[in-house]
């Protein structure tokens, strides 16, 4: 087998097994195990074969058996599991994708023979380093080799937590040794959470799912959050086989019986759905704002006098036509935009630093995933000085993410001297009172230090996805973003109403209409509803183009709650949209009854009496508007029409004049040659309609298919049928 037909088989067999055809499942993979050709699974296919024909047979002989249903899932649960491992061994063995790449050269590219050495290497880095700095003398150059030794190690674990198929017990070992709460390394406790992370993004393991579920209860915050946030992921990946595994399920629940990790959930859930706004905040960049800007910096370049520089206070005096260019150039809306996204903890830098993704720091793989670290040997030379305001400044800057915070230091590095130097002083003017806005900060808001480590976390998560050389090799997490509500996860911390309403909010908030009707619909049957939700439920159907479906939420809602005007606004538009003109008539004309008068209800009966070819009282609504407004083309429009096919032809032709004299549309020029045809004046006639064709770039099928719509009221209004067809030719000649 390819990998393309290992995939196949590997996915017939899981669809086999979700739809109830085990004999089928096992079929295909049996396929797989015979490709394989190793005993050990041979003999776990053949034991599952004999345990589930055993089931059978107890089942036909007529036996009550009260564990059947728990067997049968523990068949399941064993199937996909074996079919999960045969699968990896087999891409281990044919896949030249770059993790299986990396799996076939882990076992030559280790310096330590086993997790034992590896830790203790750890240690004596921690031991030695903390022996210099206590020590009398100058140990510059001996610290410097402990640091480059350490950060060798750090690869090592994650390429053993992120590569290895099956976790033995000295790989659980030494993940126990690493998150124990005295364990002071911690940038390799973080780096093992996402590399078990990545690991179950590759393949389903139960026992790297309950580790991950194990470091959501530990108290280091980094730790915590990257474990939560893998969750999130892995649950909504393997969704469909979750209830085969108790254990998990039983493990879910007590989580999510502590509020202040449902309460970390909730957060990370909205957090990972805003990343959908990003593509389009970096698209928005990229083609709207940095392009617009690019056209105004020559207009600033001359509107800038440089005399004006000589004088201190013209200096510090900014241009006010600079800000008028942004305005008219429509850049400082956009900025202004993606202020507000900022502030609301949209991701508006991945545009800015994908470009910095090209250092050699990135090629070490490892490093997409590094918390981050002044001592760190790539950038520590910008934090050597006793100063340390650029460190207060990074460490507590909640706005880039790690992987951009080390982009960022890259290209400082790459400054002359002088200039970093100045931009050192920026920051230590800054750095006192970032730190005072952090401190008040974390008293104020007690989860919001989590609240931000998982959120620069997940930028690492969605830049490596996206940016990183082999990202188009790894199944993107992100694709999953919208996905976050379906699954078991979800359904057992929505057993908090509240849960599922915030997310169902958010969803809605963001105009991702299909997730949040979902939601809402759930929420619906699970509770009293109140007019509220029955308007969003509304306009949610209304949004995914389920007119009748809308209507009837718009309905309830005016049960509940009746007479709210935009209720009653949305049920005419809905009895509109789906035909149903004279219930849409009676909903406007209660709505113009609440509250009379308003131009866009007058314009809505007026539409619906020409809906209900009541053109006539059609005819008086408009001209009530245009008492009203004066100079409003839409008004001057339907009067020129309704006039044309009521026969008022004078009436049409001063309005069809006022519209021909501001910019008129081809349906204008169109109607006018009507209206000067039905008078005689045939000229005129022609040139309208060639100016109607004109403006439809001489478009005849469309022209035609207008013209023809209209014959039976030029008819009505005196032309002769057999005038039509000369007409038509005269135009085309």
């Amino acid at each position: 087998m390819n990998t393309s037909q290992i995939h196949a088989t590997y996915n017939s067999a899981l669809h086999f097994l979700l739809s109830g055809f085990v004999k089928n499942a096992f079929d295909k993979t049996n396929d797989l195990v015979l490709e394989l050709q190793l005993g050990e699974y041979s003999d776990r296919l053949e034991d599952l074969q004999q345990n589930y024909r055993l089931l059978l047979q107890y089942y036909v002989s007529g036996i009550e058996d009260p564990q059947r249903k728990s067997v049968y899932n523990k068949i399941i649960a064993k199937i996909f599991v074996l079919n999960t491992e045969v699968k990896e061994e087999l891409l281990l063995r044919n896949s030249s994708n770059f993790e299986y790449s990396q799996k076939r050269y882990l076992p030559h590219t280790k310096k330590y023979n086993s997790n034992t050495d590896l830790f203790n290497a750890f240690n004596y880095f921690y031991h030695q380093s903390v022996l210099l700095k206590n020590s009398d003398g100058n140990h510059d150059v001996e610290l410097k080799r402990l640091r480059s030794n350490y950060e060798l190690l750090l690869p090592e674990i994650f390429r053993i937590f992120w590569l290895t198929t099956i976790f033995k017990s000295e790989d659980k070992n030494l993940f126990n040794q690493i998150m124990i709460k005295d364990y002071q390394g911690n940038l390799e406790k973080s780096m093992v959470i996402s590399a078990i992370t990545l690991n179950l993004w590759r393949m389903f393991d139960e026992t790297k799912i309950a580790l991950l579920l194990d470091a959501c209860l530990v108290e280091d915050q980094q730790v915590k959050q990257r474990a939560i946030v893998g969750l999130c992921f892995v649950m909504v990946k393997y969704n469909r086989f979750l209830h085969f595994f108790p254990s998990i399920r039983n493990r879910l629940v007590l989580l999510a019986d502590d509020n202040h990790i449902v309460e970390n959930f909730l957060n990370i859930i909205i957090q990972i759905i805003a990343t959908a706004e990003t593509e389009k905040i970096t698209k928005k960049m990229q083609e709207e704002i940095l392009p617009e800007v690019m056209k105004i910096s020559p207009m600033l370049k001359d509107k800038m006098d440089i005399d004006s520089l000589l004088n201190k206070d013209e200096w510090e005096e900014e241009n006010p036509e600079w800000q008028e260019l942004l305005e008219q150039s429509g850049v400082s809306d956009k900025l202004k935009e993606l202020s507000e996204l900022q502030l609301e903890g949209a991701d508006v830098y991945m545009s800015t630093f994908s470009l910095l993704k090209n250092f050699p720091f990135f090629n070490e793989f490892t490093n997409w995933f590094l918390p981050f670290d002044a001592k760190y040997s790539a950038i520590n030379e910008l934090f050597k000085t006793d100063d340390n305001s650029l460190l207060t400044a990074f460490v507590n800057n909640n706005v880039m993410c790690n992987s951009d915070k080390y982009s960022f230091c890259l290209s400082i590095l790459q400054m002359p001297e002088s200039q970093r130097g100045m931009l050192k002083q920026s920051f230590k003017m800054e750095a006192e009172q970032l730190d005072e806005m952090s401190k008040d900060e974390a008293i104020l808001t007690p989860g919001l230090v989590s609240k931000n480590i998982s959120k620069l976390y997940i930028q690492d998560l969605f830049r490596f996805f996206k940016l990183n050389p082999q990202h188009t090799e790894f199944s993107d997490m992100f694709s999953f973003a919208l996905k976050m509500h379906r699954s078991f996860l979800f359904d057992i911390l929505a057993v908090n109403k509240d849960f599922k309403t915030s997310i169902a909010e958010y969803y809605f908030l963001k105009n991702h209409h299909s997730q949040a009707l979902e939601l809402f619909e759930e929420i619906e049957h699970d509770s009293d509803p109140t007019a509220a939700l029955y308007q969003k439920i509304g306009y949610l159907y209304q949004q995914t183009s389920q007119f009748t479906n809308a209507l009837d939420a718009y309905l309830k809602a005016d049960f509940i709650q009746p007479d709210d005007m935009w209720t009653v606004r949305k049920i005419a538009l809905c009895y509109r949209l789906t035909g149903n003109f004279e219930k849409a008539l009676e909903y406007y004309q209660r709505a113009n009854y609440l509250k009379p008068n308003q131009k866009r209800i007058l314009m809505q009966i007026g539409h619906c009496f020409v809906d209900l070819r009541k053109f006539k009282e059609a005819l008086n609504i408009f001209l009530k508007l245009d008492a009203f407004e004066g100079e409003d083309i839409k008004v001057w429009r339907a009067i020129t029409w309704c006039s044309f096919v009521s026969g008022n032809i004078q009436q049409a032709e001063y309005y069809s004049n006022k519209l021909i004299n501001k910019e008129p549309t081809s349906q204008d020029c169109l109607n006018a040659g009507h209206v000067a045809w039905c008078q005689r004046k045939i000229e005129n006639a022609i040139k309208f309609y060639r100016m109607s064709l004109n403006l439809q770039q001489n478009n005849w099928e469309i022209f035609l298919e207008s013209f023809n719509e209209d014959r039976k009221y030029l008819i009505s209004n005196g032309i002769d049928t057999d005038e039509i067809p000369l007409m038509v030719d005269t135009l085309r000649i």
